[in-house]
């Protein structure tokens, strides 16, 4: 293993605009070895998240960002093949905040890896049973929480967060109307997933859509894109809505701010309440969440869809997915098996 090298992928440039393959470069490194408390971490699978996007700006937020000549990260779930560390073994699997490479040292208690069993699909870890399943989960129970009878509305319907929150909602018995991209991502979240209604933004007017969809209002919204979406949804909330800001990826790539939303001030009279929050914030509580969203997904009531793309270096193409709409469900690159 001394003899082997080690692909990663850097950071060549902070993007401007929407992120391009070129932004990113592969170098070869020598094989890391771990030292005193340390293990060497074989990378299996990559999470591609849009929140990698707003990293790439090199801007320190809740995570620090990622500067030009650093190795992208991203949760992963690898496969210890060294240990010098009483908290991991040789042959354990874990999931973890990671690099884009084939091989990581990381050191247990610093860095934010723990072990995970054996369970097949273990893609489910990135996807239900990760940050994306959790995202929606404390979302959507904890910051938003709906109540039987009303009406939930979420955008990003067809991607990972968004999907599996729209069917949390319909577990809580709400009217569920999703906004997605497309017919076909349309007919996946009321076909596959169950929605009452889904609004294809890229061909509807979403607004009037709104109107037709949600007679009676809106009483819950996870907004997972901002922008002219989020705009059309404030002015059409009912008294004592509830708002979850989970992402804005319709402005992930723009150069300049965008203004803020035209009918903000509907919060006043309608006595909205708008929160943003960050999945990290409920990190004491992934195992509850990974066990109720397991019971779900086993009684059949939460679905999901992965995509895998294969190799290392197709992950800076596959990213730019993510933004132009191309992809249902959650993205994984496969980086070794």
């Amino acid at each position: 293993m001394t003899d082997a090298t080690n692909r990663q992928i850097r950071l060549a440039a902070h993007p401007v605009g929407m992120v391009e393959e070129r932004d990113f470069e592969l170098a070869e490194t020598p094989m890391p070895s771990p030292g005193d408390g340390e293990a060497l971490l074989r990378t299996l699978y990559l999470s591609l998240d849009p929140a990698i996007r707003g990293w790439m700006t090199g801007e320190d937020t809740y995570v620090p960002g990622i500067k030009v000549g650093d190795v992208m990260r991203a949760g992963a779930l690898a496969e210890v093949v060294d240990s010098r560390s009483p908290d991991l073994n040789t042959g354990d699997l874990v999931l973890g905040m990671l690099t884009w490479s084939d091989y990581t040292v990381v050191r247990p208690g610093v860095d934010i890896v723990r072990p995970i069993p054996r369970q097949e699909p273990i893609t489910a870890f990135l996807s239900v049973y990760g940050a994306t399943g959790l995202t929606a989960y404390f979302g959507v129970l904890d910051v938003a929480p709906p109540a039987a009878g009303e009406t939930f509305v979420v955008s990003g319907a067809a991607g990972a967060v968004g999907s599996v929150a729209g069917q949390i909602a319909k577990i809580q018995g709400c009217r569920v109307v999703g906004i997605a991209g497309g017919p076909a991502k349309c007919a996946w979240v009321t076909d596959e997933l169950g929605f009452d209604a889904c609004i294809d933004y890229k061909n509807e007017d979403v607004e009037a859509r709104l109107r037709d969809t949600c007679p009676d209002g809106i009483d819950v919204y996870f907004d997972n894109v901002g922008g002219e979406i989020l705009d059309a949804v404030i002015g059409q909330i009912n008294e004592r809505a509830r708002i979850a800001l989970c992402g804005a990826i319709s402005r992930y790539n723009d150069v300049e701010p965008a203004p803020g939303p035209s009918n903000i001030f509907n919060l006043v009279p309608k006595r909205g309440r708008m929160e943003g929050f960050i999945v990290l914030d409920y990190l004491d509580r992934f195992l509850e969440g990974i066990l109720q969203m397991g019971q779900w997904v086993e009684e059949g009531r939460i679905k999901y869809a992965e995509e895998i793309v294969d190799g290392l270096e197709a992950a800076p193409r596959a990213l730019r997915k993510l933004f132009t709409g191309e992809n249902t469900g959650k993205l994984i690159v496969r980086v070794a098996t």
